[in-house]
């Protein structure tokens, strides 16, 4: 049994006192693989020395949009030397945020599309950030549709609509810690009615913590809580979910180590 945590921020300063143990810890949870998520260009460079430095480590880049008002050409032009030049499996976490809006929609949304159109050009898969702008998120997504995309809507929060329309233009979902914090709640539907075969698991470490351990900082080992839950509400043996998330991560991150 082996589980990929698909989504975690080890760059992040959080985990710089303790990074070695983290992935120990993740090691010693049947954590196969972790993919670190910079959202800038400094943490890009980061995120590549932590690649480097830890075998099970994979590394993703992109400008988030609360970082999309100082974003300049020339840090998109260096963030895509970075891509080629060490293996970024992924293009992201990009997208749109209305709810903190750190930075103004129309600048959000046009960096979003620009990078929508680097992922296409370096033949990368998307990571896709979307919170409180769904309308404009898949607006732009369907605009900017060559083919079937190839990535994830990470940490989903929409509803069953939502979950449906990303599956049909080639997403896959991702779920976090969030997942265990009631018994009921939307997204348990959602994973019901899309199934395992679309769904990743992922920590969005050091956010986002699950149950047990919430009001704690967020760490990849903790990814299993977020497969067991999915298995409860699956009702499937959690080693299935493992598996078949783990297989689905491959297949879209076909650059994973």
């Amino acid at each position: 049994m082996s589980l990929i945590d698909s989504h975690a921020h080890l760059e992040m300063p959080r985990f710089d006192d303790d990074r070695d143990e983290v992935v120990r810890r993740a090691q010693a949870s049947g954590v196969e693989r972790i993919i670190t998520v910079a959202t800038n260009l400094a943490d890009a460079n980061k995120a590549v020395e932590i690649a480097r430095q830890y075998d099970i480590v994979d590394m993703a880049l992109g400008i988030h949009p609360h970082d999309a008002k100082t974003a300049s050409e020339k840090d998109l032009e260096q963030m895509m030397e970075i891509a080629v030049d060490s293996g970024a499996v992924a293009w992201g976490e990009i997208g749109l945020d209305y709810h903190y809006d750190h930075s103004p929609r129309s600048v959000q949304r046009e960096v979003f599309a620009q990078q929508l159109r680097i992922a296409q050009k370096l033949d990368l898969p998307v990571i896709i950030h979307t919170r409180e702008a769904w309308e404009d998120c898949l607006k732009i997504l369907n605009e900017e549709m060559d083919d079937a995309w190839r990535g994830v809507v990470h940490c989903f929060g929409g509803g069953l609509a939502e979950a449906e329309k990303v599956v049909e233009m080639g997403f896959h979902i991702s779920f976090t810690g969030t997942v265990t914090f009631k018994k009921d709640m939307p997204e348990h539907e959602v994973i019901r009615h899309v199934g395992i075969e679309r769904i990743l698991i992922e920590t969005d470490s050091p956010y986002l913590t699950p149950a047990p351990n919430r009001g704690k900082r967020n760490e990849p080992a903790y990814v299993r809580f977020v497969a067991q839950k999915i298995a409860e509400i699956l009702e499937i043996p959690f080693e299935k979910v493992a598996e078949i998330t783990a297989a689905n991560t491959r297949r879209l991150f076909t650059k994973l180590r």
